[in-house]
Parts: C-alpha cells; sequence; structure tokens
C-alpha cells in the first residue's frame, strides 16, 4: 500500500502573507496541530505548527538599552518574531511522495518525530497530507482479504507452493501458517514475505520442512 492509498487530500493550508492571527484562527477552527504554506501553485513553501506560533508569539528579551531614548530608563517597544506565514514558518519541510510505501512513510515520521507529513509531487506540489491515524488504515483490512493475499499472492503466486500444503488461518489481522514445505528456505520466506503483507499485525509460524535445501541448491554450493 502506497501513501497516495491513505492520505487526506482535504487539506488545510495558508500562503506567505497569510498573517499571524489568521493562522492562528486556521489552525483552531480546522482543529489541527500544523498547516502546510503554499505558494499560487500550490508548491510548499514550509510548515506552520502550533509550536511555531508559540514561539513566534514570545516576547524577546531586552539586549541592551541602543534604542531606548536617553531621556527615559525604559527600553524600546518588543516586537513579535514574525508576523506573517512566510516569517512564522519552519522551511524546509519534510515530505514524502504519494508513491512511497506506508512502511517507508512510518519510519520517516518515526526518526523524525513527525505527527504528519506533507505530500508532495515531483514538482514540489502538495497532493495530500499523511497523518498518523492514515497509517492506521493499512490495519483496517479484512481477514478475508489478508487470506486470499497470502494464498494467492504468496504460496502460489511468489513460492509458486500448492496452497493446498499450508493451512491458513487469519484472525483479527493474526496470520497462522501451518504446513509443511519443501525447504527451510520456502519456509522462512513465506513467514518473511506474509509478514510484510498491509494489515498484518502478526505471524504465527508453525511451518516445518522436509530438507535445509533443494538439490540444485547444494549442487551450486559444492562448486564454491
Amino acid at each position: 500500500m502506497t501513501v497516495g492509498d491513505v492520505m487526506t487530500t482535504a487539506v488545510l493550508s495558508v500562503g506567505p502573507d497569510t498573517s499571524f492571527r489568521e493562522v492562528a484562527t486556521t489552525l483552531f477552527a480546522g482543529a489541527v496541530r500544523a498547516v502546510p504554506v503554499l505558494d499560487t501553485e500550490q508548491r510548499l513553501l514550509g510548515v506552520i505548527s502550533e509550536a511555531d506560533l508559540l514561539a513566534g508569539a514570545e516576547q524577546p528579551e531586552p539586549t541592551g538599552w541602543r534604542h531606548r531614548p536617553r531621556h527615559t530608563g525604559r527600553p524600546g517597544p518588543h516586537h513579535r518574531h514574525g508576523t506573517t506565514a512566510a516569517e512564522l514558518m519552519s522551511a524546509p519541510a519534510v515530505t514524502i511522495a504519494p508513491t512511497a510505501t506506508v512502511a517507508v512513510a512510518a519510519r520517516t515520521m518515526r526518526e523524525r518525530s513527525l505527527s504528519w507529513l506533507p505530500v508532495t509531487d515531483g514538482d514540489g506540489r502538495m497532493v495530500g497530507v499523511l497523518g498518523r491515524s492514515d497509517l492506521l488504515a493499512v490495519f483496517l483490512r479484512d481477514d478475508a482479504t489478508i487470506r486470499a493475499e497470502v494464498v494467492d499472492g504468496v504460496l502460489a503466486g511468489m513460492l509458486l507452493v500448492d496452497p493446498a500444503r499450508v493451512a491458513v488461518e487469519v484472525t483479527d489481522g493474526v496470520v497462522t501458517l501451518t504446513g509443511q514445505l519443501d525447504t527451510r528456505t520456502d519456509a522462512v520466506l513465506a513467514a518473511q514475505f506474509v509478514e510484510r503483507l498491509d494489515g498484518v499485525v502478526e505471524v504465527v509460524d508453525r511451518l516445518t520442512w522436509e530438507t535445509d535445501a533443494r538439490p540444485s541448491d547444494l549442487d551450486v554450493a559444492h562448486l564454491y
């Protein structure tokens, strides 16, 4: 399953000239924690999060008396760090392509400690967003669909194994494989391939094998 399969395409966004107040209103009204900043051609310029707004609203400590009038004992006025989206945003933003796998996206979010990712095409245009809730969609595949992919896609399609040799049971995303295959390699690959299928929560491997390797594999190994 790819990012494009599960991403959200209805995305709130702001422009680079959007004011601090308008950005805050967008976050509050949309009940979101961050918004992308897009130019007029929908290209991603950066991202503004709640943390960026809070940082922008902080009043800086006075650094000296250089700008105060000499006849008063007061420092000059304080200003926000940024008043527009372009000044407040974090850039460049971490992005993901719609063709990337969900596994790659999940790893990116975990490694970067992100709760969502902007999805951009090859020209940098925003096509959607991917949140943690979107990633959970891969685990909503029903058991019958997962079982069919194990039987037809992995056993018969990838390993060229007669599916009748393996009993496949799927309950709440947990796949149990029971049976005997020709070689240990077949058994190991079967479990590994099934484990990588979208929607599989766990694999209970009860496979056995007749021999450690095929005769042809042994012959090749003997040559070296």
